[in-house]
């Protein structure tokens, strides 16, 4: 495996090559190949039923491929789990927002830093030491970087299901965040928002791409196309399991076999408005 510091910019941190995923005889993705660069945010597109999430699962372990192979700088995931594929740097928000309502905003964060914890079951248990240093640095990144940065410290104590939800979304970014990760899956961060909420999501992704404190590379699935062509490097289609394209925005926006399958030509205006 490739060690983080000998990943460059534009190297490719993950590649999915010729991937298949069945469901009795339903074919979810058919050979789907696909490289995402570091330091790129390179979205998925594509219609509902399309394989996008299932294509999220296989990447995070959720889903085995029947055919195929994934690889993470430059080491083959197939048989890692999902927690193992976690702990090499690959963090994820979904589709349906996965957070703890019952536990505070600041425990659903804090759920993201467990890989990074060092200090045993006997230290942990005295809560002394090294055990008392780590959480006070633990607890200082969460304020500090996540907490501030996602404009959330007047809910930190609140149950997270008490909170509308688009204060979940940001959570769940939170959380996905204190991970530290290298690679960030997200799976329609924007779906159910309103417009102020679709703009601060917007620049909370653009920013810990482009930031030096973090610079993470981001895969993220998204139906607004006017944020999809705005934030991407690159955007890959699918098409029920099936890759159309993989190119840039401006590639993407001029495919004719795009515009016939997903974006049409009133959507295609306005992406170009």
């Amino acid at each position: 495996m490739i060690a983080a510091s000998e990943i460059k910019e534009g190297d490719v941190l993950l590649e999915i090559e010729d991937i298949h995923m069945y469901f009795g005889k339903v074919a979810a993705l058919a050979g789907v190949s696909l490289k995402i660069r570091n330091g790129e945010i390179h979205s998925v597109i594509g219609p509902n039923g399309a394989g996008k999430t299932v294509m999220m699962n296989c990447i995070n372990g959720l889903y085995r491929p029947q055919q195929g192979n994934i690889y993470y700088k430059g080491q083959q995931i197939n048989h890692l789990k999902p927690y193992a594929r976690a702990a090499l740097g690959i963090s994820r928000t979904f589709q349906k927002v996965e957070v703890f309502g019952g536990m505070t905003v600041l425990d659903n964060i804090r759920l993201g830093r467990h890989i990074h914890l060092k200090s045993g079951i006997a230290s942990g248990s005295l809560y002394a030491g090294k055990t008392a240093s780590e959480e006070i640095e633990h607890r200082k990144f969460i304020e500090e970087e996540i907490i501030d940065r996602l404009e959330i410290e007047h809910i930190r104590h609140k149950p997270v299901g008490m909170l509308p939800y688009g204060l979940q979304k940001r959570v769940e970014l939170g959380r996905a965040l204190a991970l530290e990760p290298e690679l960030l899956i997200l799976d329609e961060p924007l779906a159910g928002l309103n417009l102020e909420e679709v703009e601060d999501m917007a620049r909370f992704i653009l920013d810990v791409n482009e930031e030096e404190r973090w610079k993470v590379t981001c895969l993220l699935v998204e139906h607004d196309m006017g944020v999809v062509m705005d934030l991407s490097h690159r955007i890959f289609v699918l098409n029920f399991g099936y890759m159309i394209v993989d190119g840039t925005p401006e590639e993407v926006q001029n495919n004719p076999e795009v515009i016939k399958a997903y974006l049409g030509e009133e959507d295609l205006y306005a992406t170009r408005k």
